[in-house]
């Protein structure tokens, strides 16, 4: 297995560095780098997060961090990244899934 990770959950962790960054460099980096850590351990277990119920397909999964969900999909021998959203966005109001992602 392999990590992939998405153009969109790059740009996830790309807005949420510059966000924690307004009050702190430091923590932002930390709390990235925390999150990349948390992710490559899937490739050890890659079933560990749960099914996101709001897809409906038992290869979207997600990694809760924090106050965060790393939503993932298992594809082949692939991990994919699909984003990294704060746990009180809902979904629904998304314009787009992410697990939508081509």
């Amino acid at each position: 297995m392999k990590i992939v990770w998405t153009e969109p959950a790059v740009e996830d962790l790309r807005e949420l560095y510059a966000y924690i960054a307004r009050d702190s460099e430091m923590y932002a980096s930390g709390f990235v780098e925390r999150i990349i850590l948390a992710v490559e351990r899937l490739l050890e277990h890659p079933k560990v997060g749960r099914v996101v119920p709001e897809s409906n397909d038992d290869n979207i999964r997600e990694l809760l961090f924090q106050r965060y969900r790393i939503i993932y999909r298992l594809q082949n021998d692939n991990i994919e990244l699909l984003s990294v959203i704060h746990g009180a966005r809902d979904l629904g109001n998304l314009e787009s899934a992410p697990w939508d992602v081509g």
